[in-house]
């Protein structure tokens, strides 16, 4: 057989494409969708911190975002006004007014009379602080079909929750300084400095969870003088905080005696667990209360979420304390609002760059399905639950938020 007999036939219309007209293909340019960001005047709880300051204000509006805030919202974290109308925001005179905007940030949860401003596909970034929320509370965000996302369910690129981070550096520094206060005799306690002098024993401090607050209330109460003991079934995050603390420190796994033996002679005890998913597991019993000395302080810094004392029960900045056993319980969800400024300006870094980012995908939610980490903070979704710890704890239905989004694709 002859080279030219051994060739394959090929078609025409597989040689000869190259001289046809060919489809352009153009790349679409989408128009990035511009923000319409809300910051109404907090009125629950003594709340005084602000979601943005207004140097972030002046940066969204640069990137050509529209953002109003309610007047006087940001007064008690000492931003005036002018500040805010000066970096280009615009002062809304009614809470109707701003609950007009697409997407609207609280550091506390909105009232139920607030959510009655609201409307559909509406996006709420908002804490969810458990102890204080209700069925109804839900219900009416599922009837609005609004997108509510729980900030301190956020996760960030490498996968921790950098809402409940920065606060709970505050939140522990802040701890260990309200603690100090209220064993002075001023302040109803026993009259105890928490550090001691030369000749009188340092008061003794028992922190419950080796995470962020008990790092940043260890160093505190070390850098006070006080005795510090630490408990936490996570070895890893006890050896974690004694290398970030740089001493050896007195740690333990949650043994109930153990734990009730150091709760005896403890003149200070801090809740400092944290829930990924829901409530905070309880910890110490009210039998182990009853236990502890007379005129001991008690800070529930988890009370956001539940709190980790049998006898813990939510209170205000208003009146923080109450007392049970004779033992002085502190118990305020918004801790950190008693350094506003700072905390404001720490929220403000946080969501920022979160909004910044939305302007590259065209809104938060298309952001959310790109990022895993924002999904996570998501509760409600256009009608539907898709927290599973609410649907049980609240007895709605709950449907994961994947589905949900996959079929609104």
């Amino acid at each position: 057989m002859s080279e030219k007999e051994k060739k394959i036939p090929i078609p025409k219309e597989f040689t000869e494409s190259q001289y046809r007209t060919q489809t352009e293909m153009l790349q679409v340019q989408h128009k990035p969708n511009k923000l319409f960001v809300g910051i109404p005047k907090e009125i629950t709880l003594q709340e005084n911190r602000i979601a943005l300051i207004p140097s972030s204000v002046k940066t969204l509006v640069a990137h050509g975002h529209r953002v109003v805030v309610e007047v006087g919202a940001g007064e008690k974290s000492n931003f005036k006004d002018q500040d805010y109308s000066e970096a280009g925001a615009d002062i809304a005179y009614s809470t109707e007014q701003v609950y007009k905007a697409d997407v609207i940030i609280k550091v506390a949860p909105p009232t139920l009379d607030e959510i009655d401003y609201m409307r559909p596909n509406q996006i709420l970034i908002s804490p969810l602080q458990l102890p204080i929320i209700s069925g109804d509370y839900i219900t009416k965000l599922k009837q609005k079909r609004v997108i509510a996302l729980a900030m301190e369910y956020i996760k960030d690129d490498s996968d921790t929750f950098p809402v409940v981070r920065i606060m709970s550096e505050l939140a522990g520094l802040s701890a260990i300084l309200t603690a100090a206060e209220l064993m002075t005799s001023s302040s109803g306690g026993k009259g105890l400095l928490l550090g001691g002098i030369s000749g009188v024993p340092s008061a003794k401090v028992v922190i419950l969870g080796s995470g962020i607050v008990a790092e940043y209330a260890t160093r505190a109460a070390l850098g006070l003088g006080a005795e510090v003991r630490i408990f936490d079934n996570n070895i890893y995050k006890l050896k974690r905080i004694q290398n970030e603390v740089g001493r050896p420190l007195y740690t333990s796994a949650i043994d109930p005696y153990v734990l009730e033996q150091e709760l005896i002679t403890a003149d200070v005890a801090i809740g400092a667990m944290h829930s990924k998913t829901g409530r905070t597991p309880l910890i110490v019993s009210e039998d182990m209360v009853m236990k502890m000395k007379p005129g001991a302080v008690i800070i529930d810094v988890s009370i956001d979420q539940g709190g980790c004392f049998a006898t813990s029960e939510v209170t205000t900045l208003e009146n923080p304390t109450f007392i049970r056993h004779d033992v002085i319980h502190y118990c305020v969800p918004n801790i950190a609002s008693r350094v506003a400024r700072t905390a404001s300006v720490a929220f403000s870094n946080i969501l920022t760059p979160i909004l910044l980012k939305a302007t590259n995908t065209g809104s938060i939610e298309h952001l959310m399905l790109s990022n895993p980490g924002l999904r996570h903070g998501v509760y409600t979704y256009k009608g539907c639950l898709c927290n599973e710890y609410l649907g049980e704890r609240f007895q709605i239905k709950s449907t994961s938020l994947d589905l949900l989004i996959t079929s609104d694709l």
